[in-house]
């Protein structure tokens, strides 16, 4: 699914901070969204979370900075950090070049995974978040 030039993949949940989570069985993998790292442009640097942090919904896990901004990135669920993409350490740019795939930035752990799922957000109410936010800008 494409909203104007962003897009939005219907297999993954979202966050209104433009956070996408993907459920892989057991775990939770995230990143930012494709129209968050447009927005962004030019990422030269993500800072990751910890593997073994304990995280809650809509924490702060790290944050992804370009040459515009920084902005945070928050976790679409509470858990554990089991993983990290630690190929963005050298290579921030993948954020840009691929942000649903090589672009991942954590897999969490997640404590209650059917509570946080109802709190995110469906490819559907994502796309029209992002419509209105397009609105506001013109």
């Amino acid at each position: 699914m494409k909203v104007n030039d962003y897009e939005i993949r219907e297999d993954l949940y979202y966050t209104k901070e433009h956070e996408w989570a993907k459920i892989e069985g057991e775990v939770v993998r995230i990143g930012i969204t494709d129209y968050a790292q447009k927005q962004l442009r030019d990422i030269v640097y993500v800072e990751l979370p910890e593997v073994g942090k304990k995280v809650k919904y809509m924490e702060t896990i790290g944050t992804v900075e370009s040459v515009k901004a920084v902005s945070e990135v928050y976790s679409p669920v509470s858990g554990e950090v089991i993983e990290v993409n630690s190929e963005l350490e050298n290579s921030p740019e993948l954020v840009n070049q691929d942000p649903y795939g090589q672009g991942w930035i954590a897999v969490i752990k997640p404590d209650n995974l059917n509570e946080d799922i109802k709190k995110l957000l469906t490819a559907e109410k994502y796309a029209e978040l992002i419509k209105e936010e397009l609105e506001k800008e013109h």
